[in-house]
């Protein structure tokens, strides 16, 4: 994966944290630590943008008729997928 090469000021007690991080193995090195911390907090974000989207859903008219629409339609497979999977336990 290509990479860049960035600058970063961190607070001294949070770059002790790192080095300790990867003096202890939980980190190969300062670089793959900060990475896989930027990665969970991308993530994150990005969770957050969709949970928002779906938050809409329930106060939006056209997704909840779509929504009964579709629940209409497979309601008999609903049912006999749930038959079928107290049969099996």
């Amino acid at each position: 994966m290509p990479q860049t090469r960035t600058t970063v000021s961190l607070p001294d007690d949070l770059l002790r944290g790192i080095d300790a991080a990867v003096q202890n193995g939980r980190a190969g090195t300062r670089n793959e630590f900060l990475a896989a911390a930027v990665r969970r907090e991308l993530d994150r974000i990005r969770r957050e943008a969709v949970d928002r989207e779906f938050e809409g859903m329930a106060d939006d008219p056209i997704y909840q008729r779509e929504a009964e629409k579709i629940a209409k339609e497979y309601r008999f497979a609903d049912w006999g997928a749930l038959r079928v999977a107290e049969d099996d336990s």
